[in-house]
């Protein structure tokens, strides 16, 4: 059985809302900050984020298509 985008949308949720409420705010936002970390990475070893991209979006150039 594969997870569906809403069951891993209420996944995070939860284990964001428990850590906010277990450790407070600021282990919340280092959980928040590491699942979007996890995320990017995840999406750059899948080959559905280009790297180069990225840096490009970061550094602030545009790209004319």
């Amino acid at each position: 059985m594969t997870a569906s985008a809403t069951r891993t949308g209420m996944l995070i949720g939860a284990v964001l809302a428990l850590t906010w409420i277990v450790l407070g705010f600021w282990a919340f936002f280092f959980v928040a900050i590491a699942i979007a970390i996890g995320a990017l990475v995840g999406r750059i070893i899948e080959g559905k984020l280009s790297l180069a991209a990225l840096t490009d979006v970061i550094r602030g150039k545009r790209v004319s298509s």
